[in-house]
């Protein structure tokens, strides 16, 4: 393994990181790319010279320092080296995600100002060609993918591959000023702008310069020990800082090499092929590859289903201590090694996981069950916490101190202090520059002395020094009784069953709490058709008398577990409702990252809380909806609310 540079004044942009690779790792994989089901692959020379070509080609097209660049794409090298290649000429990225409609787009790109869109393929295009007579910013437009493009009007239009010709052949004219942008790059230049979910209102647009990203990327390289031989798997939204941080900042940093899918369908696929070292995923997708192994396990015979049973059972007693090194009985670890022969082994091939050496979940917390089931298997699957204005790492979990109800301790060069009413603030070299066009919104999140109001709460543990994360400040409140309320612990207990997708818990100044859950299709699918149970719709199925008693034995799981939280056990659901339709990021109950729009739901779904706390056994109720193709429609449905048992608490455990 050759050993990188770290001289850090030096390096401090992406694009001199880029430099130092081409020379380092020359003949090293930077990029693979799965196209019709093959993999290609550039080295890092290939790489710096497809980016070298890129960056002389906006020059050609009069791209100029301070520009906002446009990136709306899935996951391709060539999205990659577009950001780059912007860097390199001192205009900034502005990664856009993939699926959101063009009326979000037009909000991005105006507020921005881009100058520049690269578009992906036709479907990109075409929503920019949409909002164009809304957003007159835009200049000129590049695309990646040809197919349908042909007959487009490309008077202001250009294939990717003919800019870096064109770079290519204009070389003599623009190398000259390419080296003199590029050398002129410091530490205190913006290197991307990434929009925030908008989870309580518009997107803001974070502006992260060089050292927020490159001093982060190198101190949390450090912590893991990350090195020039890791494989990731680059899947999540480009537009989202913790693919950035980890495809570009980690990966420039490191020299490693980032793997591109073919598609979001043969996402699982691809995942075994690469079998990553250093992985990450939120919450949601290890759910959902529990779930895909649930029903696997539902569909196999009766001695593979025992065996399985067997082995887990064992694995959830003794695989987390095997995995931080501690003491476990002979006999235990003969049995722990036939269950990775058996069970434990296969298992971890079919999800991609058997190289994993460092894996990380973030974004909102994890469930603990699903959490101590992926480090039963020896995963070495760890927390971290953190958030876009912090280039991503707040907190990490250390190996060997990796626990699943806190999200470790401050990361490297990072500075944790708690409110007096709780909500976490931080202070790092990676908090943000501004949000742009938004002094305001600055100086409410970020004070002169350079703390970083998260918007979370949460406290310090005495005995360990792990920061243990509550729910977002402006959830957690107090039911009617005084106790505390904290949904997101709850609807995570929830989300562990993989016949559950989504959950929102109700209750705060209530004297009860309530829930609207949304069932998982796949699963609940697979078991009406092994039933032979005929549907027709999620709504069909979802009202389903066994599928809601089904979900109710979840739930009177999930109390009994709440009940044994002193501090959160007032948070058990007395009364559930499935609804009619899954959350939607198109009907703006969901964020394009997958996080509940609380409030939307909640004024959204009005009557339907109504009857949950007013006794009703049924409810009807009509509901607006979006089309695939942009159109609105209602669906309506009479839905039933159940009641759910709940366990007493003694006065003693309440007090406490």
């Amino acid at each position: 393994m050759t050993q990188k540079s770290s001289t850090r004044g030096e390096l401090n942009s992406i694009p001199k990181l880029l430099a130092r690779n081409a020379v380092e790792f020359g003949s090293a994989p930077a990029y693979r790319e799965k196209e019709y089901g093959i993999w290609q692959s550039w080295s890092w020379s290939e790489a710096a010279e497809e980016i070298q070509s890129m960056a002389l080609g906006f020059l050609a097209l009069g791209m100029e320092k301070g520009d906002f660049v446009a990136i709306i794409g899935r996951n391709r090298p060539a999205h990659y080296w577009a950001m780059v290649a912007a860097q390199k000429v001192g205009a900034i990225p502005v990664p856009l995600y993939q699926d959101a409609v063009a009326d979000e787009m037009a909000y991005v790109l105006d507020h921005c100002g881009a100058r520049f869109v690269v578009c992906g393929d036709q479907e990109q295009v075409d929503k920019v060609i949409e909002v164009q007579d809304r957003v007159s910013c835009i200049e000129h437009l590049m695309y990646h993918d040809n197919r349908g493009m042909r007959k487009y009007d490309h008077s202001r239009m250009n294939a990717l591959a003919d800019v870096q010709a064109e770079g290519r052949a204009a070389h003599h004219r623009f190398e000259e000023e390419l080296s003199t942008r590029e050398a002129a790059q410091g530490w205190d230049d913006t290197c991307v702008m990434l929009y925030t979910s908008g989870t309580t209102g518009r997107p803001k647009g974070v502006v992260l310069s060089n050292r927020n990203i490159v001093v982060t990327a190198q101190n949390s390289s450090d912590f893991d020990n990350l090195r020039s031989d890791e494989e990731i798997l680059a899947y999540l939204p480009m537009a989202w800082v913790g693919d950035f941080i980890f495809s570009l900042g980690q990966a420039y940093w490191n020299g490693f090499c980032v793997n591109c899918p073919e598609s979001p369908e043969t996402m699982m696929t691809d995942l075994k092929e690469i079998a990553p070292s250093y992985y990450f995923a939120p919450p949601r997708i290890f759910e959902t590859q529990l779930t895909q192994v649930m029903i696997r396990m539902e569909d196999a015979g009766q001695f593979k289903q025992k065996m399985f049973k067997y082995f887990m059972d064992h694995a959830r007693n003794v695989g987390p201590k095997i995995l931080d090194g501690e003491s476990v009985s002979g006999l235990d670890r003969l049995k722990y090694k036939l269950g990775e022969l058996c069970t434990y082994g296969p298992l971890k091939n079919s999800m991609g996981f058997s190289k994993v050496r460092v894996g990380y979940t973030a974004g909102e917390a994890i469930g603990p069950e699903l959490f101590d089931f992926y480090r039963s298997l020896g995963i070495n699957l760890k927390q971290l916490y953190g958030q876009t204005e912090a280039g991503v790492f707040i907190a990490q979990q250390p190996d060997g101190e990796v626990r699943s109800d806190t999200v470790g301790v401050p990361s490297p060069g990072v500075e944790i202090k708690i409110a007096d009413n709780g909500e976490i603030f931080y202070r790092s070299p990676g908090a943000f520059v501004e949000y742009y066009k938004n002094p305001e919104s600055t100086a409410d999140t970020k004070d002169a002395e350079g703390w970083v109001a998260t918007g979370d709460a949460g406290f310090f543990e005495e005995n360990s020094g792990h920061l243990r994360i509550i729910d977002r400040a402006k959830d957690v409140g107090q039911m009617a009784s005084g106790s505390l309320f904290a949904p997101k612990y709850v609807e995570n207990k929830l989300k562990f069953y993989p016949n559950i997708l989504e959950a929102v818990v109700f209750g705060n100044g209530r004297d009860m709490c309530t829930a609207f859950i949304n069932i998982d299709l796949t699963a609940v699918g697979n078991w009406a058709e092994r039933n032979n149970i005929a549907y027709a719709s999620y709504q069909e199925l979802a009202g389903h008398p066994e599928v809601y008693s089904t979900i109710q034995s979840h739930v009177e799981e999930v109390n009994k577990s709440v009940a044994e939280d002193p501090m959160l056990s007032g948070c058990q659901i007395h009364r559930f409702l499935i609804l009619h339709k899954e959350l939607d990021a198109d009907d703006g109950e969901m964020t394009r990252t997958r996080k509940v729009r609380r409030k939307i739901v909640e004024e959204k779904f009005s009557d339907l809380l109504v009857g949950l706390y007013d006794g009703s056994k049924t409810i009807y109720t009509e509901t607006e909806v979006t089309y695939e193709d942009g159109r609105k429609g209602a669906i309506s449905a009479t839905l039933e609310l159940r009641d759910a048992a709940v366990k007493q608490v003694s006065p003693k455990m309440a007090a406490e």
